[in-house]
């Protein structure tokens, strides 16, 4: 506009910084930084970008330091303090806080879970272990589950640990399928009464997957949870069940802890309380491999950005394909009809 007149150059910086930040979308922040070269200085030497993301996530208040792996330059630190390495140093911050708004809605959505951490208890091991909750293959024509230790007190909880996809994890959805024992009279369901999510990070040295884990009682001194949940009923059904958080949620250390709160099922033989889960799904954006992040004994954090490019579609089908079809669900757990065995009744 020839007679427009750039409200930058008339309103006091810190004025104009609030006009920006009333944009909710991070991506219109960075479309407002290639308006101008004059526009672009601002928001750069603001942070904007930043102060954005860490409105969106204050988990991201304890990141100390940013790292461009791809970078031959080094780290203002280690050349000492003047306007340039200051400008530098903040055009990094707005490149890698820009590109991770970018990140929070482009980047593909998936099912998040690599492999199992650990199980508070499990029945039978191996063959009931927390192994079996993981993605189910259409070729894998049996019967597997996960089955707590039976107990008397029915509060009694338990709780499933996993290691996610990244460092970097936003979290929409989580969902959970109780395992229908289609061998024991009746047909029961050993769901539980509630559940809850936590998220965080290693606490020590990374504790070993397996066996080691899946009858350890301490997990929770292995972790540092910076997320809690509400709790969420659980349906007494087999059913894929779906826990949707109120908000998504940035797991920041890529561990993820289902709580299951309750027992409603006995079972029969031995009158103990069980929980039995077929199916775990953790569903989000991964920000891996574009970032990692490193965790000090403060808790500070280093984020590390290994590239600028946009990671290629996942080779896991997202939540919109047939690997999340209930009807995929139920053929996995399938019984022969003609097998004499399967109206036995057999114990947990």
């Amino acid at each position: 506009m020839e007679n427009g007149i750039d409200f930058l150059h008339v309103l006091d910086p810190d004025m104009s910084s609030k006009i920006f930040m009333c944009l909710e979308d991070p991506s219109d922040l960075v479309r407002v930084s290639t308006v101008s070269p004059f526009w672009q200085q601002h928001v750069i030497a603001n942070g904007l970008c930043k102060q954005l993301c860490l409105r969106l996530f204050p988990q991201l208040s304890k990141v100390d330091n940013v790292i461009e792996l791809m970078s031959s330059t080094k780290n203002p630190a280690e050349v000492g303090s003047s306007n340039f390495t200051e400008w530098e140093s903040l055009k990094k911050e707005h490149r890698a806080y820009a590109f991770l708004a970018r990140g929070f809605t482009s980047f593909a959505v998936k099912q998040l879970i690599v492999e199992p951490i650990a199980a508070s208890s499990t029945d039978n091991f191996p063959t009931e272990n927390i192994y079996h909750t993981l993605n189910p293959s259409k070729r894998a024509r049996r019967i597997t589950y996960w089955s707590s230790e039976g107990q008397r007190n029915p509060a009694v909880p338990e709780t499933l640990t996993y290691k996610l996809d990244g460092d970097l994890c936003l979290i929409n959805e989580i969902n959970i399928q109780p395992f229908q024992v289609f061998f024991q009279r009746g047909r029961p369901i050993y769901s539980a009464k509630a559940v809850r999510f936590r998220m965080g990070h290693v606490k020590q040295p990374k504790p070993p997957v397996g066996p080691p884990l899946d009858v350890l009682h301490s997990i929770h001194d292995c972790f540092v949870w910076t997320y809690t949940s509400e709790e969420f009923p659980m349906a007494q059904e087999n059913r894929l069940q779906n826990f949707k958080l109120p908000e998504p949620v940035l797991c920041i250390g890529g561990i993820m802890q289902v709580e299951l709160l309750g027992r409603v099922q006995k079972q029969e033989m031995d009158s103990l309380f069980y929980i039995c889960v077929a199916l775990v799904q953790i569903v989000g954006r991964s920000l891996a491999p574009a970032f990692s992040v490193d965790i000090d004994e403060h808790a500070k954090l280093t984020l590390k950005v290994p590239s600028y490019n946009q990671p290629s579609p996942p080779d896991i089908p997202s939540t919109n394909s047939s690997f999340f079809d209930q009807r995929h669900v139920r053929d996995y757990y399938w019984v022969e009809e003609d097998d004499e065995s399967s109206d036995e009744e057999f114990d947990l």
